[in-house]
């Protein structure tokens, strides 16, 4: 009998501590919606579930992801009985979106920025079948967009090894225990520790960064708002091109301590400091002052219902967030900001990045 790893038990405890309901398992809805319904369904694995979930679910056009269970021979499987092993299912998502806002080969392109197609036996520290990528087709038109976007990424040069990622027709999906969906925004800490501790954020960083990943990301776009769809990831668009907003304490910087700037992620506007940073409770960055005033442009707000005060970057016209009179003494601002719109740059790194005079700031 295969032996359950520590790591694996203390996920389990990890997850049992945000658990808000009765383990109520069912099978989801196999293949697409019925006639006369306007959305499709795609279906992905690529390794924990709990980290499949933010990045199909902040895009435009995707009305719901469900975490789950597919690709194995026992029926109505448990966590417990998938993490083990010997059911032979995968951890997935099932992803029901609108076919006229947002395209199958998009859902393929964030996919592939999730995991790390070449490891065939589990995602980062997560090991074994069940945490193996898959892509789990539907029809004959997603069986060869997605075969297309896999000879195209192993032709890229991304990656030194070859794409493990299998290619398989969906079989029945189980839908995992309540507590498991929305992993993300029900139990933000957990979800931030886990997703760091496993080092898959450290690797998308290193590898979706880089001229060749744009170019594969962009083979099949042309236009100037592609081109900043392609440079930024779904959020950072959604937030700074939108107007969204990213959920409070799951966001890059609502929590970093290092010295450094912070910069607009699509110009590289210096708008704040560490110095000015603190912490609000919110679960954003908060600043009590901007880096350079005149790079900063505030606009009324009325969307909520009530007037604020939106905050903009002035050269790229993002938007950042907003600013509130109740931060503390002096100066009595708060500039609660979304981690997306931001870029940090390090102390140490300012000069090479071409911000050395803000040294200064830093006493160095």
């Amino acid at each position: 009998m295969k032996v359950i790893s520590l790591y694996l038990i203390i996920m389990s405890f990890m997850a049992v501590a945000c658990m808000n309901s009765d383990k109520i398992k069912q099978i989801a809805q196999i293949g697409k919606p019925s006639t006369g319904s306007k959305l499709d369904v795609a279906t992905f694995a690529g390794g924990c579930f709990w980290c499949m979930e933010q990045p199909f679910e902040q895009l435009a056009g995707v009305n719901e992801v469900i975490s789950g269970y597919t690709g194995g021979h026992k029926e109505n499987p448990s966590y417990e009985e998938v993490c083990k092993g010997t059911t032979g299912h995968l951890e997935a998502v099932q992803v029901r979106y609108d076919p006229k806002k947002i395209s199958y080969d998009e859902l393929l392109n964030v996919f592939w920025q999730t995991i790390d197609p070449t490891d065939p036996g589990g995602q980062f520290t997560d090991r074994g079948s069940q945490y193996q990528t898959a892509i789990f087709y539907h029809d004959k038109e997603q069986k060869r967009l997605a075969e297309e976007s896999k000879k195209a990424l192993n032709e890229s040069g991304l990656f030194e090894k070859p794409v493990a990622t299998d290619i398989q027709q969906v079989t029945t999906f189980y839908k995992a225990e309540d507590y498991h969906q929305d992993y993300f925004k029900t139990c933000p800490i957990q979800y931030n520790s886990y997703k760091t501790g496993s080092s898959r954020g450290q690797f998308q960083k290193s590898i979706w960064q880089t001229g060749k990943a744009k170019d594969f990301l962009f083979r099949k776009n042309g236009s100037p708002d592609d081109k900043l769809k392609v440079r930024l990831s779904p959020l950072q668009y959604k937030v700074t091109q939108q107007c969204g907003t990213e959920p409070p304490f799951a966001n890059e910087y609502w929590d970093n301590k290092k010295d450094g700037i912070y910069v607009d992620i699509v110009s590289g506007e210096p708008l704040f400091s560490s110095k000015d940073k603190f912490n609000s409770g919110t679960g954003w960055p908060s600043f009590t002052k901007t880096l350079e005033p005149e790079k900063i442009v505030e606009k009324a707000d009325l969307t909520s219902g009530t007037v604020r005060a939106e905050v903009r970057s002035k050269q790229a016209d993002s938007h950042l967030g907003h600013v509130f009179y109740d931060g503390p003494e002096p100066i009595g601002l708060r500039y609660c900001i979304n981690s997306s719109a931001l870029r940090f740059i390090a102390k140490e790194d300012l000069e090479k990045e071409g911000y050395g005079k803000y040294l200064d700031l830093f006493g160095d």
